[in-house]
């Protein structure tokens, strides 16, 4: 009975999620465009380097480009492609580890109490005093440009706002009475903890974690868009963006793309954490 009741649950949160059509359709969306990023050299799209003089700007379908090229006459399609490895892992690999850190570090100052929730909250707070993107600028600028650089400020810039989720999370779980009895049944504190505190605090970073991820692709597009992430002739959607300002009204289609292609995967990664939400909160199964 035990082992049958988490299966339900699990089965029930699994249906939650399948009836809400958006969530679904935008997993769908999110897994197409990482399959096409990842497995882009075996797509057929052609080489994202490969410049064409005499193809510069032509517009889709000219020249056997199903989406045109750009202004050095790169094909829009395979650099598109290409592009997503750098965008998704941008918005994907520092939400993870801030995700972690942030947990770790909101979970310790919640259940700690004291002076260990004094020392780390009033350090997140400092960070969180600034604006996300301007102390996302601040940290990349004094860093060498590339990937690694936006991946590093734009972890830096998430642990704050994952810590204080996780700490407000943590309070209100260590308020339950199942808490008060764990420990009056002799339960210790790392039991307690890895036990009845992680698993009711990681559905909500998971579900804030997945919301962020779309966010941070406009954020590390952002970066780039500035000269402060990957550098040309690397592709990457927001320098892709950056790169058609040039040619804007003689071939709109260079900055449009990429443009429409970061608003569509970051509007799925927000109706994804939306139907997660929805999935997980247990509030849902009593109406």
């Amino acid at each position: 009975m035990a082992d049958a009741l988490p299966f339900r649950l699990r089965h029930w949160r699994l249906s939650a999620f399948l009836r809400d059509h958006a969530a679904v359709a935008a997993a769908a969306v999110l897994l197409i465009v990482a399959a096409l990023a990842v497995f882009a050299p075996w797509t057929g799209a052609g080489d994202p380097y490969e410049a064409n003089n005499a193809l510069r700007n032509a517009p889709p379908g000219a020249g056997g480009h199903l989406l045109g090229t750009d202004q050095q006459g790169r094909d829009m399609l395979a650099r598109l492609f290409w592009g997503g490895r750098v965008s998704l892992a941008v918005g994907v690999v520092p939400t993870l580890f801030a995700s972690v850190i942030g947990l770790a570090l909101g979970m310790l100052a919640g259940f700690a109490r004291g002076i260990a929730d004094q020392i780390i909250m009033r350090t997140l707070d400092v960070l969180f005093a600034f604006p996300m993107v301007l102390l996302a600028i601040a940290v990349a600028g004094v860093l060498t440009p590339g990937i690694v650089t936006e991946i590093v400020s734009i972890t830096i810039v998430l642990i704050p706002y994952v810590g204080r989720l996780a700490r407000t999370a943590t309070l209100g779980v260590t308020s339950m009475p199942y808490i008060e009895a764990a420990r009056a049944a002799g339960a210790t504190q790392s039991a307690i903890v890895l036990r009845y505190v992680l698993p009711n605090v990681f559905s909500p970073i998971v579900v804030y974690a997945t919301t962020l991820m779309g966010l941070m692709i406009v954020v590390g597009s952002g970066l780039s868009f500035l000269g402060l992430g990957v550098q040309p002739p690397v592709a990457d959607w927001g320098a892709m963006v950056s790169d058609g300002r040039i040619v804007l009204r003689r071939a709109p289609h260079v900055t449009l793309l990429p443009g429409v292609v970061i608003l569509a995967v970051s509007l799925a990664f927000n109706f994804l954490g939306d139907g997660l939400r929805d999935a997980l909160d247990p509030r849902t199964a009593r109406r």
